[in-house]
């Protein structure tokens, strides 16, 4: 799954607009990070991070599960409303994974293998919660079913506000590489809003109209297969 860059990537953006309904996570990025300037360096290091903990040595998944981990002791603050919050804070912790996992699932089944077996989509969740883990969270769902059980119980505490938002637009409106990708962007934009749990659009006020989504899957559908081809082409 980790390799298949497309659906990644659509999973990735979709699972940082997930994350940022949870008022720990988004004050993290708020008040611990240059967002607005460098938005598209923390997608390039939650790459780096997913791609060593999955493909490299034991020895290297360690080094950057213990590098997250330095970096977090110095994430805390407080909550608008008084509330203090860490990064290190096991509940966060597990949030931010399994909004992550979730949408990298869902991207996956939608644009790679909608006919995944449903052991194999556990599995997943298996495996991947490994690393959550170690990084310190606690009490992570294992299964699909677990998964949806613990999103609906952590809805109640999930807000949008003016932050919210300005992370979002930040997420959403990082520029191509080129002016030649700026269509591949934006179909990349729409397919990750499309991907959103109904509920978490909602909460952002985003949509793809409905009559517009058999377009926007069809056409990432393609695009995904047509990188896919040219990677493994050029890895070949």
């Amino acid at each position: 799954m980790h390799r298949d860059f497309t659906t990644m990537l659509v999973g990735g953006i979709s699972g940082l607009l997930l994350q940022m309904l949870h008022p720990g996570a988004l004050a993290g990025v708020w008040d611990h990070s240059e967002f607005r300037k460098d938005m598209s360096g923390r997608l390039r290091r939650t790459a780096e991070f997913i791609s060593v903990t999955t493909y490299g040595s034991a020895a290297d998944a360690d080094a950057m599960i213990g590098r997250v981990r330095r970096i977090h002791d110095h994430v805390h603050g407080t909550l608008p409303d008084g509330t203090p919050y860490s990064a290190n804070d096991p509940d966060l912790l597990t949030w931010v994974h399994v909004a992550g996992a979730a949408s990298f699932l869902a991207a996956y089944l939608r644009y790679r293998n909608p006919g995944m077996r449903g052991a194999d989509q556990d599995r997943y969740y298996a495996e991947t919660a490994i690393t959550a883990e170690r990084l310190g969270a606690a009490e992570l769902p294992r299964s699909r079913r677990a998964v949806a059980l613990y999103l609906e119980s952590v809805r109640p505490n999930l807000l949008f506000d003016h932050r919210t938002a300005d992370v979002a637009r930040a997420i959403l409106g990082q520029p191509a590489p080129s002016l030649a990708l700026v269509p591949y962007r934006e179909l990349v934009t729409r397919a990750s809003i499309d991907l959103l749990p109904p509920w978490a659009a909602r909460m952002h006020g985003l949509s793809v109209p409905q009559h517009q989504r058999p377009a926007v899957r069809a056409g990432l559908r393609s695009v995904a297969a047509v990188t896919r081809w040219a990677l493994e082409s050029n890895a070949a």
